[in-house]
């Protein structure tokens, strides 16, 4: 399609689409002489260049998570994410992959999508590019992601721990792996793909029982460990409160005792002065009548 028939596809005018273009937020056109032809990959790009700037992206944010987009389209195969790159598939997993398109990426978190973020989440593996689109490796990762968002957790403070997590998980990961080839595969070297895809399919509820119940057992312990500190440092702040209010409490009193002390030094002056005064003594004014 020409310049004027994608500019009305995606709802601009051509004086916008020509502005993107020298703000290099499109690819190149395909040219045949003077006339620059357009795909839909270009429409796709408009579409989420309107999208994010209707969420309060600016054009500068836009421009870098598009450059981003880009350098990631060819750095790793979806299809490696999706885990379809095996020859013998394995049973552990249960996650769904989810395709989203930029401006849906930004629908889950909102301003927390910044280039940063991005290239956190493809560096962990959490994201792949496809086309004009996201795979995410896991729904269940992506809302749990963003419920935590939307309570109030930074979304590189997520993919911090997301990374921290991953680490982990892979050396347990190792650990059974290690248990499998060591005890289990020496028995079945002459056996076919079918039959080990059994037995995996045999083990793969044992291992994951075992980590649940031991990652339970984990969450129990740190939690309360947590929550006895928190509470702790509560009643040790409560203290500090109620000492403080006392103190105040004794200072005022220490004044007021002050000012009841002064008093009667001041009421023997105007006793003698009532006296000079009934004797016939200086008056007010220091003098005599």
């Amino acid at each position: 399609m020409r310049a004027a028939e994608l500019a009305e596809a995606a709802g601009i005018t051509t004086r916008t689409l020509r502005f993107y273009r020298e703000r290099r937020l499109l690819p190149p056109p395909r040219r045949e002489g003077r006339i620059a032809w357009y795909d839909e990959h270009h429409l796709a790009r408009l579409r989420t260049i309107t999208a994010l700037l209707a969420r309060g992206h600016t054009l500068g944010g836009i421009a870098d998570l598009l450059a981003t987009f880009e350098k990631a389209r060819d750095a790793r195969d979806a299809a490696e994410v999706m885990g379809l790159g095996g020859a013998l598939s394995t049973p552990f997993s249960e996650e769904t992959p989810v395709r989203l398109s930029p401006e849906q990426l930004a629908d889950y978190f909102g301003d927390e999508v910044t280039v940063d973020n991005l290239a956190a989440s493809l560096d962990i593996g959490y994201v792949a590019v496809d086309g004009d689109q996201f795979v995410h490796t896991s729904r269940r990762l992506l809302e749990s992601s963003a419920e935590l968002v939307a309570k109030g957790v930074p979304l590189a403070a997520v993919l911090d721990a997301g990374r921290e997590l991953r680490r982990r998980t892979d050396d347990i990961a190792a650990l059974f792996a290690g248990l499998f080839r060591a005890h289990l595969l020496p028995h079945r070297q002459a056996a076919g793909e079918e039959a080990v895809g059994e037995l995996l399919a045999r083990v793969a509820p044992i291992a994951k029982q075992v980590i649940e119940a031991e990652l339970g057992l984990a969450l129990d312990r740190r939690v309360r460990a947590e929550l006895a500190d928190w509470a702790q440092q509560s009643e040790h702040g409560g203290e500090c409160a109620q000492q403080s209010e006392h103190g105040a409490e004794h200072a005022q009193q220490s004044q007021h005792g002050g000012e009841r002390a002064q008093q009667p030094e001041h009421s023997g002056e105007r006793a003698q002065q009532s006296r000079q005064e009934a004797d016939g003594g200086p008056g007010p004014g220091g003098q005599s009548p």
